[in-house]
């Protein structure tokens, strides 16, 4: 049993002192004990001893519990590391420095409130930052690692209250082309005169394949006998913006496409074509492993490169708005109107969740049943 002694001070006033066992630091699996001197009054010794042997019960004195959210993300990010490729925690990383930490990240762990977290998803859904919910995840992700490490009592953002995009959900079902503006925008695209543009969106339009995949293609994924192409990898970003390939975004990714008559007359085209450009620039394109899309470095594009070369025909013709991510969906979309099946088309894009396949088949579904009442009153003209 811990005593609390009185003694005298070497200039002859009256102080107490206690030394005292608190347990096994659970850390280390040694003895913590403690000691303290100097205190006024025996009612001082008394609290400031239950306040150890309570802090300790919780915390195990666990430093962590009295640092900000940066320095336990910091921890967090170390097991993270482990469990992810470097293209995925390099882009969180980029994240919680651009858009998390100058939020809450000077907050102390233990006195960060729920209120804090929801005024930062605001902030960040009023700035129309379009993952500010991917944000408030890492935040959750953080903070449930915190108290699963027993560093807080609980997880405040589990509490915040999401605002609702609806402008976003709008858009998103609307980032297609019908056949129709498809159609236009070949047109328009071919009188750019740049042969690999052409390409490159021809092959997104007619396989659904993702950008990525497309850019981290070679010319050994391209099977011109059997009319199909080998999607095995894809382009991601590294630390410092570093271009990599790594493999598919899941395992239903990596897949075999089935492509048109047409469009592989046309990658033939490409390919005589390309090696032409190649060998001006100085380089010796007859290699399996070369690019089917490159720079004039003979490098990867950069992810951008297709965004300017989308938005360069959309501005000039003035066309409707849509992403690269676009012709992936508009290829579900005509997919599903020339008549296949969810399973073909989920095999095709490689969708790891059904779902997200048949939300597109429903919308489909959905106008072709009010072209065919259109129709059929239209013929039953009574």
């Amino acid at each position: 049993m811990t005593e609390i002694k009185k003694y005298i001070t070497d200039n002859g006033t009256t102080a107490y002192k206690f030394r005292a066992y608190l347990g096994i630091d659970e850390r280390t699996g040694k003895e913590v004990k403690v000691r303290r001197a100097g205190i006024k009054t025996k009612r001082e010794a008394k609290l400031m001893l239950s306040k150890l042997e309570l802090e300790f019960s919780k915390r195990g004195f666990n430093q962590l519990s009295t640092s900000t959210f940066e320095e336990v993300y910091k921890k967090w990010f170390e097991t993270y590391k482990t469990t992810v490729k470097e293209s995925t925690y390099s882009k969180t990383e980029e994240h919680f420095t651009l858009h998390i930490l100058p939020e809450i990240g000077n907050i102390r762990i233990d006195r960060l409130k729920t209120i804090h977290v929801q005024e930062a998803v605001t902030k960040w859904f009023n700035e129309k930052l379009t993952r500010y919910k991917r944000f408030l995840n890492y935040v959750y992700r953080v903070l449930d690692w915190a108290y699963k490490m027993q560093i807080i009592d609980d997880n405040v953002a589990s509490r915040v209250i999401v605002p609702v995009n609806k402008e976003q959900i709008k858009t998103t079902k609307k980032n297609y082309y019908d056949l129709e503006e498809l159609t236009q925008f070949f047109k328009c695209l071919h009188d750019i005169d740049n042969p690999q543009a052409d390409m490159y969106f021809r092959l997104l339009a007619f396989t659904g394949m993702r950008k990525g995949e497309s850019l981290a293609l070679t010319w050994n994924d391209v099977n011109f006998e059997t009319s199909q192409i080998s999607i095995t990898k894809t382009q991601s970003q590294g630390e410092h913006g570093r271009l990599l390939i790594t493999t598919p975004k899941t395992d239903t990714s990596n897949r075999t496409v089935d492509v048109d008559a047409k469009t592989m007359q046309m990658l033939k085209a490409w390919r005589i074509e390309q090696h032409k450009q190649l060998l001006m620039l100085g380089f010796n394109s007859i290699k399996p492993d070369q690019l089917v899309f490159a720079s004039i470095k003979n490098k990867m594009h950069n992810p951008i490169k297709p965004r300017n070369w989308l938005q360069l025909v959309i501005t000039r013709f003035d066309l409707k708005q849509i992403t690269v991510h676009g012709f992936r969906r508009t290829y579900a979309t005509l997919a599903f109107e020339s008549g296949a099946t969810i399973k073909e088309v989920q095999a095709q894009l490689g969708h790891a969740n059904y779902k997200t396949t048949a939300n597109i088949y429903v919308e489909v579904t959905k106008k072709q049943s009010r072209e065919t009442a259109n129709k059929f009153a239209k013929y039953v003209n009574i």
